[in-house]
Order: C-alpha cells, then structure tokens, then sequence
C-alpha cells in the first residue's frame, strides 16, 4: 500500500493524539468523518498503525536509571544473534534494542531501579554464556530532547 499525503496527515495527528476522536481527527485533516475512519482502519489492518499507548513521564516514577550499553558479540553467525536476542527479549528492563554498524553489534537502553539491579542484570547475561564478548555502559545523566513521534512528513517529503 502507497501511502498518500491524506494517509501521512492521519498518521502525524494519530502520533500526537492516539485518544482523539474520528470527528475531530476528521476535522483537522479536512476530510469527512467516514472516509477518515475507513483510511484509519485500512492503515491498521495493512501494519502501519501498530496499537495505541499512552506516553508516561519516567521522572515521576521516582528513582529510575537509564542506561545504553554497546554489547559486541563473541562469534557473528546468525545462530549467535539469535541467541542473544531471545534471551535478551525476556528483560523487561531492555526497553530498546538495535543491531547496529562500526565497533559493536547491539546498542541497547535498559531502564532500571537504579546501578545496582542493571549491574545484576549484566552480571546474569554475561554467566548466561549468550555470546557476549564485551560490553559498555553509558549511564544517562540528563535527557534533554525525547521525542515520541516519528518525523513523518520530512521522510515522506524529504
């Protein structure tokens, strides 16, 4: 399915307001409200919709640690990938994680109850033996820019 530029504008609503009715969804891409629905459930039913979630502030949640560690892989066959993220999957405190290019295979965020649960659960990975060569921890000090939409209407545009 090709998207159209009433499709992106429904997307870029739906990415800041996943609560907001069809009408006023409707209204702001200046389309009737029957078509805005049958467009939204086309874009559901084809996977470009995922689900709807609501956005929490982490900060108050109290005491939270976010930390992103670079993990480099023992051996590299598809077998040893497959390992690791199987087990790695399974770790509710792994909120992200991206098989990268450069030095090292996996960039991964953790966010935890502080350094000492993320250390333990570093700890457990590594005597696991999942193929991990060697990892790096960049503990997050401040996140000043945290963005949860994509930039739809520059990379369809762009």
């Amino acid at each position: 399915m090709k998207l159209d530029k009433i499709d992106i504008r429904i997307l870029c609503e739906l990415q800041k307001n996943g609560r907001i009715s069809n009408v006023e969804l409707a209204e702001l891409i200046n389309l009737s409200p029957s078509p805005c629905l049958m467009r939204v459930k086309r874009l559901q039913t084809e996977g470009f919709i995922t689900g709807y979630s609501a956005q929490i502030d982490v900060a108050k949640l109290g005491q939270t640690l976010t930390v992103f560690a670079e993990i480099t892989l023992k051996n590299h066959r598809q077998i040893d990938f497959a390992r690791f993220l199987t087990t790695i999957e399974k770790i509710d405190s792994v909120v992200e994680c991206h098989l990268v290019s450069g030095g090292y295979d996996y960039l991964v965020k953790f966010i935890t109850s502080g350094i000492s649960e993320y250390q333990a659960i570093m700890e457990r990975l590594v005597e696991m033996d999942i193929g991990i060569d060697k990892y790096f921890s960049f503990v997050v000090l401040k996140s000043p820019i945290v963005k949860s939409h994509l930039p739809l209407e520059s990379i369809f545009n762009g």
